[in-house]
């Protein structure tokens, strides 16, 4: 990789600046790409630069240059540069190097690849799965990451807009079941006397064996219900069949990884006056909280409105198992529930739920 071209790049080095005030006297390894994504090469980001930290853990402190307008501006959005953010990510030492690892690099390019190709920005309190360990080679069970403002590098203004430094942290399949269930930002503040800086360890078990943790998170899902609300599936669908002198058989179907965060999701949305909404690739499904149990399509999207009993008896009676499930008190509701694949960017499969 080499660095950055001679070209005046204002973005580039405000980004530059506000690091070298982070780290005033210390020169960053900076990985650069040999040929431009523009001109066809297969990384997105220009460069991406790391710090050696020793406090309050050993640690690299990656930062990418990129996601943002470096050179001149493109968009026609004069207050944001490009996507507004670049990514931070912390990632623990347990042994001294002169380099970062090469996985964590391909990490940082791949996340920019799925911003790119897919146009999906990555804000505050998001969580994302990567579909197995975050480092392929690692014996390590963080195989799920989320996002919030680095701690050390603020939202400032370049000459082409805002940009916020975003830092990506590394969690477990149980912590981000958690983040779901309840709210990323508050979840990485109970974590954060165990993970200073949010620095990513891939030799941690899981945050959540630590009972009091645990009693922490529970005890703020309990009173806040959850902000997750959207799920996304490539197995989603539904369709209605007339019936004679009876409502018409609304039936859904849904891949059994999302029939269980679906369960786990409406008890935590719906009683606190927030819906949840599911979509897939040609489908869409609304659940609110009502009065009464009604269905009914708009727009080509399907509403379901259930009653606080129902979205309870919906809750408990939803597994992420094959089958045909019909919801207590709702004799005009179905769901099907199929297999869920499970693969890794490679397209290898890595389990199947149901």
């Amino acid at each position: 990789m080499n660095s950055v071209t001679d070209q005046e790049a204002p973005g580039w080095d405000a980004i530059s600046a506000a690091c070298a005030a982070l780290y005033p006297a210390q020169e960053p390894k900076h990985y650069g790409t040999l040929i431009s994504y523009r001109l066809g090469g297969p990384d997105p980001l220009d460069g991406i630069s790391a710090w050696q930290r020793t406090q309050p853990w050993p640690h690299w402190h990656f930062v990418t240059y990129g996601f943002s307008e470096l050179y001149g501006k493109e968009s026609n959005n004069l207050e944001v540069s490009g996507y507004g953010f670049e990514l931070s990510f912390r990632l623990r030492m347990h042994e001294p190097a002169e380099e970062p690892p090469t996985w964590a690099l391909n990490f940082l390019q791949n996340l920019a690849r799925y911003v790119f190709q897919s146009g999906n920005v990555f804000r505050p309190g998001d969580w994302l799965p990567a579909n197995g360990p975050i480092a392929r080679d690692e014996a390590t069970r963080i195989c799920s990451m989320a996002f919030i403002p680095d701690p050390e590098l603020p939202a400032m203004r370049t000459p082409h807009g805002e940009l916020a430094f975003l830092q990506v942290v590394g969690l477990t399949a149980d912590e981000e079941r958690a983040a779901k269930r309840w709210k990323t930002s508050k979840l990485l503040e109970v974590f954060a006397p165990a993970m200073p800086l949010w620095i990513t360890d891939l030799a941690r078990g899981s945050l959540l064996e630590q009972a009091e943790l645990q009693a922490q998170v529970e005890a703020g899902t309990r009173r806040d219900g959850s902000s997750t609300g959207m799920l996304w599936t490539d197995a989603l669908a539904w369709r209605q069949d007339r019936r004679l002198l009876r409502q018409s058989l609304t039936t859904i179907v849904i891949g059994a990884l999302q029939a269980g965060e679906l369960a786990a999701l409406l008890p935590l949305r719906l009683p606190f006056g927030r819906p949840l909404r599911i979509v897939g690739e040609s489908a869409s499904v609304v659940f609110s909280a009502g009065e009464q149990n009604r269905v009914h399509v708009e727009d080509e999207v399907l509403h379901v409105q259930l009653t606080a009993d129902a979205a309870r008896a919906l809750g408990s009676t939803l597994k992420p198992q094959r089958g045909s499930y019909a919801v207590a008190g709702v004799e005009h509701l179905r769901f099907e529930i199929q297999p869920t694949s499970i693969t890794d960017s490679a397209g290898n499969l890595l389990q199947t739920v149901g």
